[in-house]
Parts: structure tokens; C-alpha cells; sequence
């Protein structure tokens, strides 16, 4: 039997594709496993949001360490990345983000000598399908595909094409099922979570869809995923109520770009500077421990060194929790890839200014969880025999003892970084609903039939 090996970049939207192309694969007879060296293929499910670099830097690395293995390329794919990835394997396969659900018939080519390029646009729905879960107590679930925006910076809607938003019934049922096999937390996720169903009629219905998710009978935590101011102000009312919901970890993920109204509208980025103000300081205004979380781009063309000021005054005054930075990198076939660039010397400069600011303003805030104490839901192994969960705001705790994913134990904060907090494990009982509801779930022909269950609670009551 034949095995496949998955490397996987980028977002948590790319894990999940690969995700399903695992499971594909497996139900289509081959053997998937984690070890490259014992693969006959390597998949690579490329980013190039960023870039083409470190996509490229890993397939010349299988490349030089598997020579003899068939290399399939998988993901966002620009047409300008491919003859770049021919110099390195004329031999590779490529199968974009449209069309995963011919991975099996790629695979399969490329076993017996045949390079395929399946690179055509079509929009497939990417839920309800067969998958094999990196985390077996994360439950990824996207909502939609491609983008409403159109930023002159950058390549997703030249990937992922025009926004097309799964329907409602079919992202509840996903869900549904994530958590029959035994999931804690769901994840929402999307290029842009808040422009759920803006292409069928001009309303976001993210707060429906969300509504729809909480009310399956389960005990679970959901995380909704990156949403654009845009996208947020008008629903920002609805938004929050239904933050307020204790399935819901206090995370919001707003992307800001730039502290300067001129430099957001060479980007394209359809807000302001103050509407991400008035999102960012409504949630802190009605959910003061609430953890949110922006995206920065540091070095975009023009950007003037009071714009670059402009963007770390924000930083001071909004204090977000989580920042993701980068610095702006030109991608072919975007409007901002023509204009005037940056020395790499002055991104790195600006770069280093930020993140030295930024890791001020989080230790502080992580100061603030010193002495909490209680439950997190532990989802991640840590390193050097430890574990990590989140607590109700999704923060990132650090515990020592011995647990296992999906473990919910009670802690006190003692310690923290910029990064992350360190507890101790109290006097806790270890949670054990998640093994019951799988247990449950599996035996029940409908999930109906176990309303009446200690581990299941309807919206609102627990």
C-alpha cells in the first residue's frame, strides 16, 4: 500500500484542506503517515500569501533529502510559482485549493509516472467530507471560500477567487460531526469570517451561523476566526451578544494592516482606522478580558516613517493581546508589487521596532491574569513534558502534570511571558465528558435521542 506523507504551511484553512486530502486518500486505499522517509509521495499544501520563498525552500529541501519520492504540490498556487517548482522537479504534480477533491486521481498519476496539473477555478463545498485530524480534540470547520476584499497587497483573491460561503445547514453538520468523534473545540475559519453569505444578498449572517453552531448539543468551546473591521462594524451589536454565549472563548481576531488611513487606502483595505478603533474598544468596553488579536504590515510601499509611527501609536493605544506581523513582501501579479519597494534593511528596522513594542505591551497584559485561577481545556503538547490549554479567553496556559488532550483541569496562574501564561495544576478532577459524548454520540442513531444525557446541555444552559 502505497504512503503519503502531508507537509502543510499557512493558515488553519490549509490544515484543514489537508486534512480532508488525507482522509480522501486513506478512503481511497492509501496509507498516510507522518514520516517522510517512509513515504513513496510527499505532499507539500503550500502558502503563498507571504510569498513564494518558503514554499519553494521546502521543496528544494525534500527535493535534495528525496530524490527518488514523487512530489505533489498542493494549496494556494500562483501561476507564477509553478515554473519555479519545475526547475526543482520537473516531475511534480500539482493540485490547487479547487480542486481537492481529485487528490486520489494526482496521487495515483504520479505513482505510475504521469504529471497531472489540475489548476482550474471551481468552488466545492469543504465541509461534510472524509478527513484525518491533526488534533483529535480541534474540529477545523470553514465557512466559506475566497474574499469579498481586493487588497492591492496581496494574492489570496487571485488563489481563491470570489467569496463563496458554504450553507449553514452543511457547516452545522460538520460540526456536528467534529464533535460525535470526540472534538472540544471548533474553530472557525475563513479568509474572512465576517463576510459569511455577504455574496447572497448583501448581509453578513455570521451571528445566525454561530447561533446555528451553539445550539448543538454538545459541550464544546467555540474560536471564530479572522473577521476585517469591514466586515465586523455592522454586525458589531449582534457580534458581541453572542460573544457573551459561555460556549464562546473570548477571542477576536480583526486584522488592522496599517495605523494610517493613507497608506490602508493604497491597500485597498475598504475601513478606516477608526472603525477598527470602535470594534477593538466596543469588545474591550463590554468584554474587558477579552483577547484580540491584529495583523500588521510593516515596509508597504510609500509608508512614511510618521505613517509607520501612526501604526505603533494604535498599537499603543488598542494593546492588543496577539499581533501578527509582517513585513510587506512583494506578490507577483498584485497592484502594490509595481510600485516603488523598500530596502531590506528599513522593513528590518521597522520590523524590530514593532516587535519590540509589541512584546511590552503583552507581557503587561498577560501581567494582568497573575493569581487567576480556573478550568482550561488542554489542546496542544507542549515541549519538555509539558501541556498547554486555554482558558475562557483562549489564552495559552503552560501546565506540567500528567494529562492528555482534551483534559478541562483547574489552574492558577503563577507566572507569564509575552507569549503565554504558567500555571500550576489545583486541586482538579479531570473533565471526562468528552469520552462520554463520543461514547454517546456513536451509539445514537440522531443526536435527539440523547437530549436527555448529563454531557449534553441545549444553548444557554450551561
Amino acid at each position: 500500500m502505497p504512503k503519503i506523507n502531508f507537509i502543510t504551511q499557512g493558515c488553519s484553512s490549509n490544515l484543514r484542506e489537508s486534512e480532508i486530502m488525507m482522509g480522501l486518500l486513506e478512503n481511497s486505499g492509501f496509507d498516510v503517515t507522518n514520516k517522510e522517509n517512509e513515504s513513496d509521495v510527499n505532499v507539500v499544501n503550500i502558502c503563498t500569501v507571504k510569498g513564494d520563498t518558503t514554499a519553494l525552500r521546502e521543496i528544494r529541501r525534500l527535493k535534495k533529502q528525496h530524490p527518488e519520492k514523487k512530489l505533489v504540490v498542493a494549496g494556494c498556487i500562483t501561476e507564477s510559482i509553478i515554473p519555479k517548482i519545475r526547475q526543482i522537479d520537473e516531475s511534480a504534480s500539482f493540485v490547487n485549493t479547487h480542486n481537492l477533491g481529485r487528490i486520489s486521481t494526482v496521487v495515483d498519476n504520479s505513482l505510475n509516472g504521469t504529471s497531472l496539473e489540475l489548476l482550474d477555478k471551481k468552488y466545492e463545498q469543504k465541509v461534510n467530507l472524509p478527513s484525518v485530524r491533526k488534533n483529535p480534540v480541534v474540529g477545523i470547520v470553514p465557512i466559506l471560500n475566497g474574499c469579498n476584499y481586493f487588497c492591492t497587497f496581496c494574492s489570496t483573491k487571485l488563489v481563491k477567487g470570489k467569496l463563496f460561503s458554504y450553507p449553514m445547514d452543511a457547516v452545522r453538520q460538520d460540526v456536528k460531526e467534529h464533535l460525535k468523534s470526540g472534538c472540544r473545540e471548533i474553530w472557525i475559519t475563513s479568509n474572512d469570517t465576517g463576510a459569511y453569505m455577504v455574496e447572497q444578498g448583501g448581509r453578513q449572517k455570521l451571528v445566525e451561523l454561530l447561533e446555528q453552531i451553539l445550539s448543538v448539543p454538545f459541550e464544546f468551546k467555540v474560536r471564530v476566526g479572522m473577521m476585517n473591521p469591514g466586515n465586523t462594524l455592522p454586525i458589531l451589536d449582534e457580534l458581541i451578544k453572542i460573544y457573551r454565549h459561555p460556549k464562546m472563548f473570548k477571542f477576536l481576531h480583526v486584522p488592522l494592516q496599517s495605523g494610517n488611513n493613507e497608506i490602508l487606502k493604497l491597500m485597498n483595505r475598504k475601513y478606516s482606522v477608526e472603525d477598527f478603533i470602535e470594534v477593538a474598544e466596543t469588545f474591550r468596553e463590554e468584554m474587558p478580558e477579552i483577547t484580540i488579536s491584529t495583523d500588521m504590515i510593516v515596509g508597504f510601499p510609500s509608508e512614511t516613517d510618521n505613517q509607520f509611527e501612526d501604526s505603533l501609536n494604535i498599537l499603543r493605544k488598542i494593546k492588543p493581546d496577539v499581533l501578527n506581523l509582517s513585513r510587506y513582501a512583494a506578490r507577483e501579479g498584485t497592484i502594490a508589487a509595481k510600485m516603488k519597494q523598500f530596502a531590506t534593511n528599513t522593513l528590518k528596522q521597522r520590523s524590530r521596532i514593532m516587535t519590540n513594542l509589541y512584546r511590552e505591551i503583552a507581557y503587561e497584559n498577560n501581567k494582568k491574569w497573575l493569581n487567576w485561577q480556573g478550568k482550561i481545556l488542554i489542546d496542544e503538547e507542549g515541549k519538555n513534558n509539558s501541556w498547554i490549554g486555554r482558558n475562557y479567553s483562549y489564552k495559552p496556559v503552560v501546565v506540567k502534570g500528567d494529562f492528555k488532550l482534551g483534559d478541562e483541569i483547574n489552574v492558577k496562574i503563577n507566572d507569564c511571558t509575552s507569549f503565554d501564561l504558567r500555571a500550576e495544576a489545583t486541586n482538579y478532577s479531570i473533565s471526562n465528558q468528552n469520552k462520554n459524548c463520543k461514547s454517546l454520540a456513536d451509539n445514537a442513531a440522531d443526536i435527539k435521542n440523547a437530549e436527555n444525557a448529563d454531557c449534553i446541555k441545549q444553548i444557554g444552559d450551561d
